[in-house]
């Protein structure tokens, strides 16, 4: 098991306690690029479980998000807004919510990207 970069960890943190949305963040897990913005686990987990109540199939799932969240440093970066970039575009186009684990994250930089035909 690789031991999670401490410069991301103190990233995560920082979001955790300023309650922070603004941190625009891209990262490589597994080979896939992921970009957007992090989320405080708390409200990330609220917005997840918001989509989840509205849903006729999966309301029943919305609890799951709604447990409260562990203490200690993070483990995981919460992304809203955030897109899988493949190719020329971004996965979804509007952005979803992804979990990724830090131990995981194999780089990162500030700020997102986006593609533009111009």
């Amino acid at each position: 098991m690789s031991k999670p970069d401490e410069l991301l960890v103190n990233v995560a943190a920082l979001v955790e306690s300023a309650q922070s949305n603004q941190m625009s963040l891209t990262v490589v897990t597994g080979g896939t690029v992921i970009t957007g913005r992090l989320a405080p686990e708390a409200v990330w987990r609220q917005r997840v479980s918001d989509v989840l109540k509205d849903s006729d199939q999966l309301g029943e799932f919305s609890t799951v998000f709604e447990a409260a969240t562990a203490g200690g440093p993070p483990t995981h970066l919460h992304f809203h807004v955030a897109r899988i970039l493949q190719g020329t575009v971004g996965i979804p186009e509007t952005g979803g919510m992804y979990r990724v684990a830090i131990e995981d994250v194999s780089s990162w930089t500030v700020g997102d990207f986006s593609y533009s035909d111009h």
